[in-house]
């Protein structure tokens, strides 16, 4: 068995559950602003740490070309003074689903490069690289079952559960 080929597969059935809540969300729930959380912040964020944790290490990391600053928290920031980050204009569902398609290939190209014997490369992430690619494609599925449920819950709107990558073997 090949450990990668079965993190890619499991990241790629991840993203496409993520994608197919995005692709299934009507208008009126992407900047619904009833929930704390808006549906595309939702996406946005689960996309940008999927981003994110592929890298070796926090300094190797470049954001998505249309990366807005403090966009990737949900709440207050990590550090001092933790002042919640001022969230404007929301992307759009085309924007996300673009976001998605890179991270995709960031799958693609990364995984086969990560020392998954190595240590995270994040302070903050104290065990080891294989640990932390396991935890970004639970926290994934963590955020799609959150928007899967919303579209249900307010819209009467299922998505399928993937379970591999298709065409994949591992």
């Amino acid at each position: 068995m090949d450990v990668r080929e079965v993190i890619k597969s499991q990241y790629h059935a991840s993203l496409e559950m993520l994608k197919g809540a995005v692709e299934k969300c009507p208008d009126s729930l992407w900047a619904d602003p009833e929930p704390k959380n808006k549906f595309w912040h939702i996406a946005f964020h689960a996309l940008f740490y999927t981003h994110f944790y592929l890298q070796d290490s926090e300094k190797d990391f470049t954001p998505w070309a249309k990366h807005r600053d403090f966009y990737n928290f949900m709440g207050p920031l990590p550090w001092p003074p933790h002042e919640v980050p001022k969230i404007g204009e929301p992307y759009s569902k085309a924007e996300v689903l673009e976001y998605l398609e890179f991270c995709k290939q960031e799958v693609e190209k990364r995984v086969p490069a990560l020392n998954l014997e190595g240590e995270s490369g994040f302070s903050w992430k104290p065990y080891k690289k294989l640990d932390l690619q396991i935890e970004s494609i639970r926290h994934i599925q963590h955020h799609a079952g959150q928007l899967i449920d919303r579209l249900l819950t307010k819209q009467s709107i299922s998505v399928d559960w993937v379970g591999k990558k298709p065409g994949s073997t591992a």
